[in-house]
């Protein structure tokens, strides 16, 4: 089957088989490595993008759902060479360690300043609650997300 789509600001089109997941179609055909296969049934947040300005489970999702929408990845984040200002707090607030958590992290934080200019903690305990981490403790996690959400504005 085939399906067009907005990903990271670029029209695509491409020729799919129907059982094919969105994970596996960013990861394989377009070599969007940053999204990351964890657990394969949507429970870590790894594989987190934003589709239609909501985070969802990349697993989950069968590339054929895609059609016609707007998919954002970690790459599609960084805009001529910079990276994104959320990107810059988590370096900053130290909420990059081993760092395979942090894309679908970030993707989680970016689909709540979409929806919300000035999250409070709570929803931003909320938002990325769908997203383990085994290394920073999530305390430098919010503060990157509040600190961002005080520096930036999200045109969607």
């Amino acid at each position: 089957m085939k399906i067009n789509f907005t990903l990271n600001s670029q029209n695509v089109s491409i020729e799919i088989e129907p059982n094919l997941r969105l994970l596996d179609l960013l990861r394989d055909r377009f070599n969007l490595t940053g999204t990351k296969e964890g657990c394969s049934i949507g429970e870590c947040g790894a594989c987190t993008v934003i589709m239609n300005s909501k985070a969802v489970n990349s697993c989950l999702i069968l590339a054929g759902q895609c059609n016609g929408a707007e998919i954002i990845t970690i790459e599609g984040m960084e805009s001529d060479g910079k990276l994104h200002p959320l990107q810059e707090n988590f370096l900053k607030s130290g909420a990059i360690q081993c760092g395979f958590c942090t894309p679908g992290m970030i993707m989680s934080a970016y689909a709540l300043l979409i929806e919300k200019k000035n999250p409070t903690d709570e929803e931003i305990k909320e938002a990325i609650a769908g997203n383990l981490c085994r290394c920073t403790g999530y305390k430098q996690i919010i503060d990157a997300v509040s600190q961002s959400a005080k520096e930036i504005k999200i045109n969607t």
